[in-house]
């Protein structure tokens, strides 16, 4: 089973405020391989000590930049306003083109925050062709991509107060 490998991205969360606000934007459709990816994204934050997090659902993965976009023109406290986004969901590949153009447009989205945005919104999102493929992706041969999306938002916030 593959596992992630924090060394790999030289964290340096020590520069991080511990309180910095992180939110996960989640999809509620295929839930159950959707848990798995929070769960992992959780388990890396509080390992890092990042207990400040923020946990949004939406119906799938074409809402999610909206979600994040909506989140950081409305939300009001500037002391806490998020530092990062991260992205959960999976898509996968059905009979029809719905799977292209879901693809597509929640990777297109996500890339248009990270030129938007001031904060790193980051893509967790499985594109995947069958369930198995899914199920390597959350825990299996492939380790959990949730784990990895989190420490993709520990590794860009700490980018971002080193260049400060």
């Amino acid at each position: 089973m593959a596992s992630v490998n924090e060394d790999l991205y030289n964290l340096n969360t020590g520069i991080l405020p511990k309180d910095a606000c992180i939110v996960i934007v989640h999809t509620e459709w295929n839930s159950q391989t959707v848990n798995k990816l929070l769960e992992g994204c959780i388990t890396i934050l509080r390992r890092h000590e990042m207990t400040n997090y923020k946990i949004i659902s939406v119906p799938g993965a074409f809402e999610i930049p909206f979600a994040i976009k909506h989140f950081w023109e409305t939300y009001d406290n500037k002391f806490e306003k998020p530092q990062a986004f991260i992205a959960l969901g999976c898509v996968l590949r059905g009979g029809t083109p719905h799977f292209d153009y879901i693809s597509k447009a929640v990777t297109d989205g996500i890339m248009q925050l990270n030129l938007l945005l001031p904060v790193p919104s980051i893509f967790g999102v499985l594109t995947v062709d069958n369930q198995q493929q899914a199920d390597e992706r959350t825990g299996g041969e492939h380790g959990n991509k949730g784990e990895e999306a989190a420490l993709s938002a520990l590794k860009m916030m700490a980018l971002k107060y080193a260049i400060v």
